[in-house]
């Protein structure tokens, strides 16, 4: 594997393009971690949580550093001013991933999964009932439960309403949930 030599992301001028240095080493770090091999009797997640105390932990003190530098310079209610101020008040959270090699380093897949439902709220306003949106609600739910468990919501879909009208009113229909249909196809 390459070594990795820690550049002053500091020596480019204005402070977005050194902020944006600083996360490019980092996510840099991270595809590293988790393309590297682990020790015979250490887990993946130890190796990783191993390899980013070594190698982004020197990154994100810098990066602390410059912004506690860079924080009495900012005006303090510009996007800048909240973005320095955002990233120090959140810091334990956002270094949370150093000392779990579980934890992702952002938050993007749960973002895109939440992002049907943001993008939802307008429609939801015109849910002409309490049912409607309830009904919503709940394919909102399944589609991302087939996302979540690796299922194409379109042939879970499929599968759903073909079997469906054939169970009887009081049959249990909890084999039919993504989950499960999940399972079925695997084996």
């Amino acid at each position: 594997m390459a070594q990795i030599t820690w550049r002053n992301p500091c020596r480019v001028h204005g402070p977005f393009p050194t902020a944006l240095r600083f996360f490019e080493q980092l996510y840099r770090i991270e595809k590293q971690a988790r393309d590297r091999k682990h020790d015979a009797g250490e887990t993946q997640a130890d190796c990783i949580r191993r390899f980013r105390q070594q190698h982004s932990l020197p990154v994100l003190n810098a990066l602390k550093s410059w912004l506690y530098n860079i924080a009495p310079k900012v005006v303090p209610d510009t996007k800048l001013g909240d973005a320095v101020s955002d990233t120090l008040n959140q810091w334990g959270y956002l270094t949370r991933s150093i000392s779990d090699g579980r934890m992702p380093i952002d938050n993007n897949i749960l973002e895109r999964d939440i992002r049907v439902f943001a993008t939802g709220r307008k429609s939801w306003l015109f849910s002409d009932t309490a049912d409607g949106a309830k009904a919503s609600a709940v394919i909102y739910n399944l589609m991302l439960t087939c996302r979540a468990c690796g299922v194409d919501p379109l042939t879970w879909l499929r599968y759903a309403l073909t079997e469906l009208p054939q169970r009887d009113e009081t049959a249990d229909i909890g084999d039919l949930l993504p989950l499960k249909f999940s399972k079925a196809s695997a084996a």
